[in-house]
């Protein structure tokens, strides 16, 4: 069939799938971003959790300025990382090892630190390195508690903004045990039980010997897919049990576990726009962020579908679309949209390799990055982020018509957008300085298997990845190396807590503030002007920092 006829029934399911996850999004949407705002706003505590609290000595009744709320994280993150580098490299001597070795030392840094910063950057084969009991006790540990470290920030400043004249943001400690128990889990626990009816393996099994079609002797591995997989998605986390992460048939058999997967990573960061209104008083607020990130993310999944429906190469043509490097099963549709929300969030699962689409879809996938994962976002990353581009906008209309900028009641003086811009700038200076010094250098640059454009493409996406706590691969770089281990855990530290901390600094200066009434000089932040202004502003602001390099790599790529 030629590729005309081909292409309209793959459009029909793309927007087929695309209608029924919206769908599935808007019915979910206001039940549980309002449980989110009462879990996040709840002055009662359950047994289970004053229990917790007892084992960690904590006053659950205290609040924390938001230097000290600021520690706890540090604190509780430094942990994480130390705890985690241990399992990793004694796993040997540890039950449950299946005969795995230990990590080497740089490699373990690298994955202790990529999963406590919800970024699960994998430069190894999850089912060949590592046991049940670090997959487990170790990395779906760090996929709960890493996501809740997010959206617990997240909270802190949506305090900052409907407080005023105090200098508390909440209690960190309570925040990371309420959402962990009341919002990760349970439905982490529901997910993992549909995915296993799906066909996704959920066992401690250490392999089973088949049969090839050949006759050779093969050993399939299993294990605790589904219950890593559930978490890995709804937190926002992406790391694969397996190598293959959500292509591998294990882990995402059919296309409806795949649009399951794709509900599930979209799922959090969606509903805390309907959290944000509540939480500030104004439920409009969350529709007018909600509309920018639909706008950028449906955008997104339109242009890279069809690009990849209609690809310019000829072999694509006759086929009919472009399927190189993507799952039979899911095809153009499912990749394609599997694709742009995991990019436009900081999920980094992947179920095609995004290094063989083509050029400008692949810059699109780079450019969804770039925004900041705004688009909707990581679990409360992307919330807090498009906050903070918010307050940029509102600062840019307020110097246009010469008023004092204010955002929901809270003047935007020059601490505020001293934070908020190096918040904003942070990632790129991550991104464009370790791209530079990767491509610069011998060594590293021998680690990428393309040459020119795409070899480019391949070190920008990673670094782009773990500047963003996305996770993803562009495949093609060689990255267990020693420079990239190392290179990348420090751009995943950096782009992870350096935003973060400028947050809480926000969160405690908008809290102090006494709450400024509405006057004729006051910028509406809910109506459409302010969705086209913002959206601008972040396509602006992406498109400014990132154009240079992105016409290097896959957009030099992509005119050829």
């Amino acid at each position: 069939m030629g590729a005309s006829g081909a292409a309209l029934p793959d459009g029909w399911a793309a927007l087929l799938q695309a209608l029924v996850l919206v769908a599935a999004l808007a019915l979910a949407w206001r039940p549980l971003g309002d449980h989110v705002a009462r879990t996040l706003t709840s002055d009662e505590h359950t047994r289970v959790e004053r229990g917790v609290y007892r084992l960690l000595g904590v006053d659950a009744e205290a609040d924390q300025r938001w230097a000290v709320y600021a520690r706890s994280v540090i604190a509780f993150s430094l942990v994480g990382v130390v705890g985690l580098y241990l399992l990793l490299r004694l796993q040997a001597w540890l039950p449950l090892s299946l005969g795995r070795p230990g990590m080497e030392p740089a490699l373990a840094l690298n994955t202790a630190v990529s999963f406590v910063t919800n970024t699960n950057w994998q430069a190894y084969a999850g089912e060949s390195a590592l046991g049940h009991l670090a997959q487990m006790s170790g990395l779906a540990v760090q996929n709960f508690v890493s996501a809740a470290v997010g959206l617990c920030v997240a909270g802190a400043l949506l305090r900052g903004l409907s407080r005023q004249r105090t200098d508390r943001v909440g209690n960190f400690w309570v925040d990371l045990v309420r959402v962990s128990l009341r919002v990760l889990l349970p439905i982490a626990f529901v997910a993992a039980l549909v995915l296993v009816s799906l066909g996704v393996v959920q066992n401690l099994s250490s392999g089973t010997e088949a049969t090839t079609l050949l006759g050779q002797r093969q050993v399939v591995p299993g294990g605790p897919v589904a219950s890593q997989e559930a978490v890995k998605l709804l937190g926002t986390n992406g790391g694969g049990f397996y190598n293959a992460n959500s292509a591998h048939p294990f882990e995402n058999p059919t296309p409806l576990s795949n649009l399951l997967q794709v509900f599930l990573l979209l799922l959090l960061p969606v509903a805390l726009t309907r959290t944000f209104g509540t939480l500030v008083g104004d439920r409009r607020q969350g529709l007018a962020v909600l509309g920018v990130m639909g706008v950028l993310w449906g955008a997104a999944t339109l242009v890279v579908t069809a690009l990849e429906l209609h690809h310019p190469g000829s072999a694509a043509q006759l086929a009919g679309a472009s399927m190189e490097g993507k799952e039979v099963r899911f095809g153009v549709p499912g990749s394609s949209l599997f694709a742009v929300s995991t990019t436009g969030t900081s999920t980094g699962a992947v179920n095609s390799f995004h290094s063989s689409y083509g050029g400008v879809a692949g810059g699109v996938l780079i450019l969804m990055m770039g925004l900041g994962e705004v688009a909707p976002g990581g679990v409360g990353s992307g919330l807090y982020g498009l906050l903070l581009l918010a307050v940029l906008t509102v600062f840019v209309a307020g110097l246009m018509v010469g008023r004092t900028p204010e955002y929901l009641g809270k003047k935007i003086t020059a601490r505020e957008m001293k934070l908020v811009a190096l918040s904003i700038l942070t990632m790129p200076l991550v991104v464009l300085v370790g791209t530079g010094v990767a491509i610069s250098l011998p060594g590293p640059r021998s680690s990428m298997l393309g040459s020119g454009p795409h070899g480019l493409s391949e070190v920008l996406y990673a670094f782009m990845s773990a500047g963003n706590n996305n996770g993803s691969a562009f495949a093609g770089l060689s990255a267990d190396t020693g420079f990239y281990d190392l290179a990348l855990a420090l751009a995943m530290l950096v782009g992870r807590f350096v935003p973060l901390l400028l947050v809480l600094a926000l969160a405690g200066s908008f809290a102090a503030q006494p709450l400024v009434p509405r006057h004729e000089g006051t910028l509406p932040t809910h109506g459409p002007l302010f969705v086209t202004l913002l959206t601008g502003v972040t396509l602006v602001v992406a498109g400014l920092t990132f154009f240079p390099v992105l016409a290097l790599g896959p957009l030099a790529e992509g005119l050829a």
